[in-house]
């Protein structure tokens, strides 16, 4: 017997289900490398301006977030997560939602952003901490 019961994810703000997430780990994990290849190549569709991601980090994130986004006071490190994650959160800025205590603070830079500034900033930070 299978229980759904849904399960918001707060880092990401997505829905996700007990039998979905075991589904996936117990007899899709062989598509599942197969769709995050899609998904990188449908990311690579994107042209990534890394040069563009490290103008716009340098002018718009660095005072808070530090000059190598190791974060700084209460404005947390960004070199050590993943690109998907920072293009999720600065989405979820730049339209308003409050996804944290510096939300405020957030928003208006994010808000200034297109998706290929976004996309550009959020390669440029994984990239540092690699």
């Amino acid at each position: 017997m299978k229980y759904v019961i849904p399960v918001t994810c707060l880092i990401l703000g997505l829905n996700v289900s007990i039998t979905q997430a075991t589904t996936k780990t117990t007899t899709e994990a062989a598509p599942e490398t197969a769709n995050d290849d899609s998904s990188v190549s449908q990311e690579n569709a994107i042209s990534v301006d890394l040069e563009a991601g490290k103008k716009l980090y340098k002018k718009t994130c660095k005072n808070c977030h530090g000059p190598t986004a190791k974060g700084m006071a209460s404005f947390p490190k960004l070199a050590d997560k993943e690109t998907a994650y920072l293009i999720e959160r600065l989405n979820q800025y730049r339209a308003g939602e409050k996804v944290g205590p510096n939300s405020a603070l957030m928003s208006p830079q994010a808000a200034k952003l297109s998706d290929a500034d976004i996309s550009n900033i959020s390669h440029y930070i994984s990239s540092l901490g690699k």
